[in-house]
C-alpha cells in the first residue's frame, strides 16, 4: 500500500523540461570580416621586421678608425702614436679612417688631444693654431735651465735668472724685480713641443721648447730666453 502511494505521489510531479535537441538551437550571427584591419596588422608587422633588420645591419656595419696611444700637443702631429680600432660606421660623426692615416699625418692638432681618444676631422688643421690671446715663443735652453723629463704638455713656470739684465732697460728692471721677490715672472706656461732629444743638440744638452704663455708675457719671455736668462720649473696643472 506505501509503495503504490509513493509511487503515485512521483507520479504527479512535473518531469525536467527537455533539453533542446540539436537541431533546435538558434543559429548563430555571421562573423563581420574587417579586411582592413587585417592589412594594417600584416603592414605594421612588416614595417617592425624591417626596422629591426635595418637597425642590426647598422651595428653591424663598423670601420677602422684612428686612435691616439700618447698625448698630442696643440700644433703637434700624431706620427706614430696611433692605432686602428673598430667603431660602428656614423655619418654624423667625421671619424677619421684608418686609410687616410697618411693624410692625417700631414696635419697639426688644433688643442691638445689625450691618449686613448678616437680622433675626428674636426681636432686637426692645416697648421698650428694658437688660441686667442695667446702665443708661441720658442726657447734655447741649456742644460740646467729646464728639469730631466721635460715634455709636451706639462705646466710650468719660466723664472729669470742672473744679473746680466739687472742694469738694462726699464722693461729689463722691470723683468729683474719680478724676479728677485721670488715668484715667476710667468707663473702658468704651458709646454708645447720639445725638441733634442734625438738631434744633434742632444750631446751639449740644450734644447728647444716651445711654450704657450699668454701674449702679453711673450716679450718679455723672449727677451729673458735672448739673454740666456730662463729657467724652467713644472708646476701643478690647473
Amino acid at each position: 500500500m506505501k509503495i503504490q502511494e509513493r509511487t503515485g505521489a512521483g507520479a504527479g510531479r512535473s518531469a525536467a523540461p527537455a533539453q533542446p535537441s540539436v537541431g533546435d538551437r538558434l543559429p548563430s550571427p555571421p562573423r563581420e570580416r574587417k579586411p582592413a584591419l587585417a592589412a594594417l596588422a600584416v603592414l605594421l608587422i612588416l614595417l617592425g621586421a624591417l626596422g629591426a633588420t635595418m637597425l642590426v645591419l647598422q651595428v653591424g656595419e663598423r670601420v677602422a678608425v684612428v686612435k691616439v696611444t700618447s698625448d698630442i700637443q696643440a700644433g703637434e702631429s700624431v706620427g706614430d702614436n696611433v692605432t686602428s680600432v673598430m667603431v660602428a660606421a656614423d655619418d654624423s660623426i667625421q671619424y677619421v679612417e684608418w686609410t687616410k692615416l697618411k693624410a692625417l699625418k700631414k696635419l697639426k692638432a688644433k688643442s691638445p688631444i689625450y691618449a686613448g681618444t678616437v680622433v675626428v676631422g674636426q681636432m686637426f688643421g692645416a697648421k698650428e693654431q694658437v688660441p686667442a690671446g695667446k702665443a708661441s715663443v720658442g726657447l734655447a735652453l741649456k742644460e740646467g735651465q729646464y728639469y730631466a723629463d721635460i715634455k709636451g704638455g706639462d705646466t710650468v713656470a719660466a723664472y729669470r735668472v742672473g744679473t746680466s739684465g739687472s742694469s738694462g732697460s726699464d722693461s729689463s728692471d722691470k723683468d729683474s724685480s719680478a724676479s728677485s721677490s721670488g715668484n715667476g715672472f710667468i707663473a702658468n706656461a704651458s709646454v708645447q713641443n720639445v725638441k733634442g732629444e734625438s738631434d744633434a743638440t742632444v750631446s751639449t744638452g740644450s734644447k728647444s721648447i716651445t711654450l704657450l704663455v699668454d701674449e702679453d708675457d711673450a716679450a718679455a719671455l723672449a727677451s729673458a730666453s735672448s739673454a740666456g736668462e730662463v729657467a724652467l720649473v713644472r708646476i701643478p696643472a690647473k
